[in-house]
């Protein structure tokens, strides 16, 4: 799931263009929420010292009631994310120039004329955010899971492990966040995933990276978040 953070000191321009986001995603369904809007710099730094995945950023170029710019902030964000995807928002637009003096790479730089085309250009953002992230998947660091209602985008090295369900016919992915059920087999997403991950047990799938101890007197592999998952006999070769 992509985060996305607005700051903006302007409580109505923040809130509104929150709900162009809010009502994009929900509409299309998009693996995305808003994890922040705010006019401080600090919370949205604050917000994003342990996060892991990319992040989408809506910035105000002159927050005026701040101690730094939304240049400056950038900068801090991208000690921190350095994959995140960067949008400036403001009322001047003859302050473009200092995205390449700041040495900052912004995905867009939106004008502040019209409220139509503020909306249309946040969401050509999300869009343009949704195909990288659909081709980072293509090169084998997402994988890409259908539910019910909507597509998600899960960076493998968030992936714990993955095990089949008690309802027929549906697997449960474990991530360092989220538990995700949906229709698959265990052995077309083992196909879809790199080295890191082995088949311990005909219902589990694990990643190496996230293994803490494996018990081979009792047939368990001992997760980094503490969970269990099986092993059996045959399977514990792919332990060597």
């Amino acid at each position: 799931m992509i985060p996305i953070y607005i700051c903006e000191d302007d409580t109505m321009q923040r809130e509104e263009i929150a709900s162009y986001i809010e009502d994009y995603i929900k509409i299309e369904h998009k693996d995305m929420h808003v994890q922040l809007k705010t006019e401080s710099p600090d919370k949205l730094l604050e917000s994003i010292q342990k996060k892991h995945e990319p992040g989408l950023y809506f910035l105000d170029v002159a927050l005026k009631t701040q101690s730094i710019n939304g240049f400056e902030l950038a900068k801090e964000i991208r000690k921190n994310d350095p994959r995140g995807f960067i949008v400036f928002i403001t009322s001047h637009s003859e302050m473009s120039y200092l995205t390449f003096t700041y040495k900052i790479e912004a995905m867009d730089y939106i004008i502040k004329d019209d409220y139509k085309n503020i909306q249309r250009r946040v969401i050509e953002c999300i869009q343009s955010v949704t195909k990288r992230v659909k081709n980072n998947d293509k090169q084998g660091k997402y994988l890409t899971i259908k539910t019910d209602d909507r597509i998600l985008h899960e960076p493998l090295e968030n992936i714990l492990f993955i095990e089949t369900s008690s309802r027929a016919h549906r697997i449960i992915l474990h991530s360092k966040k989220r538990k995700i059920e949906f229709y698959g087999k265990i052995k077309e997403i083992a196909a879809k995933l790199d080295q890191r991950f082995i088949r311990t047990h005909r219902s589990f799938l694990v990643n190496k990276d996230h293994i803490k101890e494996v018990d081979l007197a009792k047939g368990i592999v001992y997760m980094t978040n503490g969970q269990k998952c099986l092993l059996s006999t045959r399977m514990r070769k792919n332990l060597e």
